[in-house]
């Protein structure tokens, strides 16, 4: 995919309803007969603060390339998050590869107890009261995905109902 004048400017009007988080630049490099030739992968989160959030991951040559590509990916890779009363609506576990992270729900004006990378993908998400915590490997790529895992997976009470054909409740007991 090539990223020309025409294509940036389309993509900063898309942009414009979600704000963007860079959580890192890594680089590697290739030693090659004429000396070493660098690449760059960059890990972006977009979100709009109100139950949706995107993550991506893009590889270049050049660093603002691979952010470029970071958000298109980010773009599409969108979800829609349940928050209820700026928390999360019950706890669960995310996982990828060895990477787990718990999210837990917590009261209000508790703010978001987490590291990094799970604190930028909730505050971006709108999610404003959680608890985290990450388990087993702390790689920041791993740990992200572990956390869109866990938030593609939380269930309102309401969809909750609904998947299992049950009627609203009614306040009375029987």
């Amino acid at each position: 995919m090539t990223f020309n004048r025409r294509n940036d400017r389309n993509a900063d009007r898309e942009s414009s309803e979600f704000e963007e988080k860079m959580l890192f630049v890594n680089r590697t490099s290739k030693t090659y007969q004429g000396g070493r030739r660098f690449r760059f992968s960059a890990l972006v989160i977009l979100g709009d603060r109100n139950g949706r959030v995107g993550m991506g991951i893009g590889k270049a040559k050049e660093v603002p390339v691979a952010i470029e590509k970071a958000k298109s990916i980010a773009r599409k890779n969108m979800i829609n998050v349940p928050v209820e009363n700026g928390t999360i609506p019950h706890d669960i576990v995310g996982v990828n590869s060895t990477s787990r992270v718990l999210l837990k729900p917590a009261g209000p004006g508790t703010g978001v107890i987490a590291g990094t990378v799970p604190r930028s993908i909730a505050e971006l998400a709108g999610i404003t009261n959680m608890l985290s915590k990450e388990l087993g490997s702390r790689n920041k790529v791993n740990v992200a995905y572990a956390v869109f895992d866990g938030l593609k997976n939380l269930r309102t009470a309401k969809q909750v109902r609904a998947l299992r054909g049950e009627a609203q409740p009614t306040g009375g007991a029987q």
